[in-house]
């Protein structure tokens, strides 16, 4: 008599094979798939070989971390002077801000972090944060930098530098170019003849000229028509001219956006009743937004790599404040220059890789799953 087994639970499935799963899957997939691919693999790897090994031993291996003076980074092969970064820190972050007054500079750094609930999705009230970033943001900053209220002893703008300068130009640069850029967009679109004719050759106009010249009319020509006896701050005319820039650029970004969007999306705002301004804030802009956000960031990433163009016009930010410091004869040595070009290379790509980073996150957080 023969036995018959049921079983009574299903089998736990297996995992897939090592080599079709994780990092080895991965490689196999997309790495060496087929010889062709495997050939470039290869050469692809040698090729970052040749241009990251020289690299790696010039700013870590070979390098000097310690020392008072040049005489520790004077050798045949002496790699980058941090010794030389560590103790020219402070100017590089500060410039010729007095050191008594540095805490003030510090607090505008931690003041800039009330950005960061503005952008991230989850965060309640953003209205008010908003408002405190377009409005109490910059006065605060003022009154912390330049002083002259308060009880705080005033600062000039010739003795800001190195880092504070570069963040300065870039967030007001930043926080007043999409706005502008935006009020632009639309009044290229407007129906009516004066706003889009002027919108238009606004625009063209300050696209049509370098930023270069923009900071040299800002600082050499724009005081030649002012009155006798006034005169605005070299920095204040930069920030202005740098956001006037930035506008026309961001503008033609936003309008590509406004572009995109379906002729029935605007039939749809107007058949339950909504105003211009409604149809836009509600319904419009929020998907032409998120169209362009690539594009948006991409110009503040060049807005902020931009702002190295002050120097010209004789205001130290980050590299220019580092070039500065070659002319100290205390830390003279072959690998000066070269030091201070890669920690200045460091800092700008650190900020411009978290904005791109930041993009694609908010790209992610709002894709709405009609890829093709």
């Amino acid at each position: 008599m023969s036995e018959a087994y049921v079983r009574k639970e299903f089998v736990p499935p297996e995992p897939p094979p090592v080599t079709s799963r994780g990092i080895i899957g991965w490689a196999r997939e997309n790495l060496f798939s087929n010889w062709w691919n495997t050939l470039l693999t290869f050469l692809g790897a040698y090729i970052l070989y040749l241009m990251i090994a020289p690299l790696v031993r010039f700013a870590l291996i070979d390098a000097v971390w310690t020392g008072s003076d040049r005489s520790a980074c004077l050798g045949p092969e002496v790699g980058a002077c941090w010794a030389m970064v560590k103790a020219k820190l402070g100017q590089y972050i500060y410039g010729r801000y007095p050191e008594a007054e540095r805490w003030r500079v510090n607090l505008f750094f931690l003041s800039l972090l009330t950005m960061v609930p503005m952008l991230i999705p989850s965060v309640p009230g953003k209205k008010w944060n908003v408002l405190f970033v377009l409005v109490g943001l910059p006065l605060l900053s003022y009154f912390l930098l330049y002083g002259g209220a308060f009880g705080l002893e005033k600062v000039e703008t010739s003795l800001w530098g190195g880092l504070l300068v570069t963040l300065v130009i870039a967030v007001t640069g930043i926080l007043a170019s999409l706005p502008l850029g935006v009020l632009l967009a639309l009044g290229r679109r407007s129906a009516m003849p004066v706003v889009r004719t002027f919108s238009i050759a606004f625009i063209e106009f300050w696209r049509g000229v370098p930023l270069i010249t923009v900071l040299f009319m800002s600082s050499v020509v724009f005081p030649l028509f002012l009155p006798e006896g006034v005169t605005f701050d070299k920095l204040l005319r930069a920030l202005v001219g740098v956001a006037i820039f930035s506008a026309a650029y961001m503008a033609e970004v936003v309008r590509g956006g406004l572009q995109a969007i379906p002729k029935g999306q605007y039939e749809g705002a107007m058949a339950l009743g909504l105003g211009y301004w409604q149809m836009m804030g509600l319904i419009i802009l929020p998907q032409a937004l998120k169209h362009v956000i690539p594009g948006i960031v991409n110009s503040f990433i060049a807005l902020f790599k931009d702002t190295t163009l002050v120097l010209i016009i004789g205001l130290f930010d980050l590299l220019g404040i580092i070039q500065l410091s070659f002319t100290d004869p205390k830390w003279s040595t072959p690998v000066q220059a070269a030091t201070g070009y890669l920690f200045a290379a460091i800092i700008f790509w650190m900020f411009c890789f978290g904005m791109s980073r930041y993009s694609m996150f908010m790209e992610k957080t709002l894709d709405t799953g009609h890829k093709r």
